[in-house]
C-alpha cells in the first residue's frame, strides 16, 4: 500500500449506513498441475476444506490459510486465465519474521524481507503492486502496511506477506475487533506488554490496573484509534 493510498484511506470517514454484507470468501488462482499445487498448499500448513471432481473434465480444490476468512479455490477447467498469472495476492501477518520461519522451515522458498521506498521499479523478482521499488529489510520505523516479503507456487503465482500491526483508521469498528488464533492474540499481547514496561516507566511503578490497559491497547491498536499512553 502506498503512502498516498494511505492517507487517502485514512482521511475516508467510515459508512454510518450498513447495508447488505459482502463476505470475499474466495480467490481462484490459475495451475496446471492440480495435484502438484494441492501438495505445496498443503505444505504450507493451510487447511484443506475440498477436493471434488466431477468427471475427467472438471475438479476444484480448495484451501484456507489459517486464519482467514478467504479460502483459495484451483483445478480443471476452474478459471481460463494462464496459470501463473495471479500476482499480488496479499497474506496479512502480524509478525513477519515469525511468518518467514514458519514457511522456511516448511521448505518454501521465502525473499528476504524488503519496504516500498517509492520510485520506479526495475528489479528481477515478481512485480510489486503500484510499480514501487523494493528496499532490503524491514521498513526501518517498522510501520504498519510497510514490511513485506514474497513467495511463490510451483505456477509461480505470487504471494506477498504483508505486516500489519495496528489498522488504519476506520477499517475496523472497536465493537468488532477479534483475533482468529491464539497466534495472532499472543503478538498482539506481546505488543501491548511492551508498550505498557514503558507505561509503568513513566509512571515510576507498577500498575495495578494493567489489564485494563491491556484491552484498551490491543482494541486500539486493531482498530486504528491512538494508542494509550
Amino acid at each position: 500500500m502506498t503512502t498516498t493510498e494511505m492517507s487517502r484511506q485514512a482521511s475516508v470517514k467510515p459508512s454510518t449506513s450498513r447495508g447488505v454484507d459482502l463476505k470475499l470468501e474466495v480467490i481462484v488462482i490459475p495451475v496446471s498441475d492440480v495435484d502438484l499445487a494441492k501438495s505445496f498448499y498443503a505444505g504450507l500448513g493451510w487447511r484443506l476444506d475440498a477436493d471434488f471432481a466431477s468427471g475427467p473434465d472438471y475438479r476444484v480444490v480448495q484451501f484456507t490459510p489459517p486464519g482467514s476468512a478467504c479460502a483459495v479455490i484451483f483445478g480443471t477447467n476452474v478459471t481460463s486465465a494462464a496459470p501463473g498469472s495471479a500476482q499480488g495476492l496479499y497474506l496479512i501477518v502480524s509478525d513477519l519474521a515469525a511468518a518467514r520461519k514458519e514457511l522456511l522451515g516448511r521448505g518454501v522458498k521465502v525473499s528476504e524481507p524488503f519496504h516500498d521506498a517509492g520510485g520506479n521499479f526495475t528489479g528481477p523478482d515478481e512485480p510489486y503492486l503500484f510499480g514501487s521499488r523494493r528496499v532490503d529489510g524491514v521498513d526501518p520505523e517498522r510501520r504498519s502496511y510497510r514490511s513485506f516479503a514474497s513467495f511463490s507456487d510451483p505456477d509461480g503465482n505470487g504471494w506477498l506477506l504483508q505486516e500489519v500491526t495496528e489498522r488504519l483508521p476506520g477499517r475496523v469498528e472497536p465493537a468488532g475487533t477479534c483475533f482468529t488464533s491464539l497466534f495472532e492474540l499472543a503478538a498482539a499481547l506481546r505488543r501491548a506488554a511492551s508498550a505498557h514496561g514503558e507505561h509503568e516507566k513513566r509512571g515510576g511503578g507498577h500498575d495495578d490496573h494493567w489489564a485494563d490497559w491491556y484491552a484498551a491497547y490491543i482494541v486500539r491498536e486493531q482498530s486504528g484509534e491512538p494508542l494509550p499512553s
